[in-house]
C-alpha cells in the first residue's frame, strides 16, 4: 500500500490543480473530466482519514464533490 499513498499523494494535487487550471482556461468540459479523475484519489486519502482520524466531514464532501463532478461531465459531454 505504500505505493499507492505515494501515487495519490501525488495525483491528487495534480489532477485537482489542473481541473481548476482547464476550467480557468476556459475549457471546462476538460477541466470536469480531470477533476472526476481526481476523485479516485481523494476517496481514498478521505476514506484513510475517516477511518484513521473520525474526520467523515472529508469524506462527505468528496462524495459530494465527485457528484457535482459528474453532473458537470454529463452536461458538457452528454446532454
Amino acid at each position: 500500500m505504500r505505493i499507492w499513498n505515494v501515487v495519490a499523494q501525488i495525483c491528487m494535487p495534480t489532477f485537482t490543480i489542473g481541473s481548476f487550471l482547464l476550467t480557468s482556461m476556459k475549457l471546462p468540459q476538460y477541466g470536469v473530466i480531470a477533476g472526476l479523475f481526481s476523485e479516485i484519489f481523494w476517496f481514498y486519502a478521505s476514506w484513510r482519514a475517516w477511518k484513521g482520524a473520525g474526520q467523515i466531514g472529508i469524506f462527505i464532501n468528496t462524495i459530494l464533490a465527485t457528484l457535482i463532478f459528474i453532473y458537470g461531465v454529463l452536461n458538457y459531454w452528454y446532454f
